[in-house]
């Protein structure tokens, strides 16, 4: 009797592990090849793509089946520029000083769900705190709802630079930042903050090689970084497995930091055409981050949002995105989909398809830089990025086929990570 009360459990929780679950699609979008396939079948099972079948199957009874036939069905997107702690305010400057960590992990959980939701099912967070990383575990484990994520921690900067903690702070309380803090003015200091970020659990190394916009210090695009600096910083990143990311307005920065090795330059924007032909021959990816250049010149026309130092900078800066994106893409510069959410609002990711439409590139390439392009940068080519058997089950469905209609990709309706629903009409 015992063995066969055993037998029973086993095979009541075989059939349950065994369930998977046939998402009937109108339209899928192989963004490999850029065709349009109709009336298919995808079978997960698990956390992975089983199967894609012709026409529109199902399996034993047991099996879910999802509705998806009047959906456009693709994968889900990466942004591989977000800061998944915070969003623009009117007291964004006042919160570093009245927020506790907890309050920042509480709040970064709303952000983190709304960006799921948004169809992002994979992000690279490219600095904070340090709460990014916690957020990572715990989504990892399934205790907070939000994209996989991939965080640099803290960003490395300069003294006075973009990224120095302590920027614009009243003298008693700017200190003297180390590179345990992120703040670097050697070589020296440059291997120990790329270790330090190792140990503190980063996966991706984040450098300002530039001034930035919403720091509280008069440039906005100077270089901030030397040569030399910056190839510390590469060679230890390379060493530990970590991919870096340089923040760079000024064309300047920007050209070093190609130089010494960096993989991918976020923003670009006042980026000359000599340093895009730099980018074409080291294969180093533009990252546009249209929408924090919008939300920038946005804030910048509000009273009292953005400190006046801060304003001035938007006003210059931010308008020059688009079009500076536009020359470097038909300049053939490779092309990374992210967005600088955050500083513009966490669950609007959506909208830079519609920018970089808008500014030139088609739809199908603006869809493979969310997907394949950033699936290779992350090392995770043959599991995300595309919908193909063996794949994770990251699978995203909008109203409207977005190679006729770029906006319908501001509207994700059905969202699925790992194989589990998280959202859906």
């Amino acid at each position: 009797m015992k063995n066969f009360l055993l037998f029973s459990f086993s095979l009541c929780c075989s059939i349950i592990f065994a369930q998977d679950t046939y998402l009937h699609c109108g339209n899928i979008v192989d963004v490999n090849s850029g065709k349009v396939l109709s009336e298919k079948t995808i079978v997960v099972s698990g956390k992975t793509i089983k199967s894609i079948q012709n026409g529109y199957q199902t399996g034993d009874t047991d099996d879910i089946v999802v509705d998806l036939k009047n959906k456009t069905v693709l994968p889900g997107f990466i942004d591989m520029h977000v800061h998944i702690e915070g969003e623009s305010s009117p007291t964004r400057y006042l919160d570093r000083f009245t927020k506790n960590e907890a309050d920042v992990a509480f709040q970064s959980t709303i952000y983190a769900k709304r960006t799921l939701l948004a169809g992002f099912t994979t992000v690279r967070d490219l600095g904070g705190s340090g709460v990014n990383i916690a957020l990572r575990k715990a989504i990892a484990k399934g205790l907070v709802v939000g994209p996989r994520i991939f965080t640099a921690g803290k960003a490395i900067g300069t003294t006075g630079g973009h990224a120095d903690p302590t920027n614009g702070m009243k003298k008693s309380l700017m200190s003297d930042p180390g590179p345990k803090e992120g703040v670097v003015n050697s070589p020296e200091d440059a291997r120990k903050a790329v270790r330090q970020r190792y140990k503190d659990g980063a996966d991706v190394i984040k450098i300002t090689a530039t001034g930035g916009v919403l720091s509280v210090a008069k440039s906005g695009q100077n270089p901030q970084f030397t040569v030399e600096e910056i190839k510390a910083i590469v060679e230890t990143a390379k060493d530990y497995g970590m991919l870096t990311a340089a923040h760079a307005h000024g064309d300047e920065g920007m050209r070093r930091a190609i130089q010494a090795g960096i993989k991918t330059i976020e923003h670009g924007t006042l980026m000359k055409e000599p340093t895009m032909d730099l980018m074409v021959k080291h294969n180093t990816y533009l990252v546009p981050t249209i929408s924090a250049g919008k939300a920038a010149a946005q804030m910048a026309e509000i009273a009292g949002f953005l400190p006046p130092i801060v304003a001035i900078k938007a006003r210059e800066i931010g308008p020059v995105s688009e079009k500076n994106f536009k020359k470097a893409y038909e300049k053939g510069v490779p092309i990374a989909f992210g967005t600088d959410a955050g500083v513009s609002p966490h669950g609007d990711n959506g909208k830079e398809f519609t920018y970089m439409y808008e500014a030139g590139m088609p739809v199908i390439d603006a869809l493979r830089s969310a997907t394949i392009t950033n699936a290779e940068l992350l090392g995770m080519k043959n599991e995300l990025g595309q919908l193909k058997k063996g794949f994770i089950a990251d699978i995203v469905a909008v109203d409207d086929n977005p190679l006729n209609n770029v906006k319908t990709l501001e509207n994700v309706v059905f969202v699925m990570k790992e194989g589990k629903i998280h959202k859906s009409e």
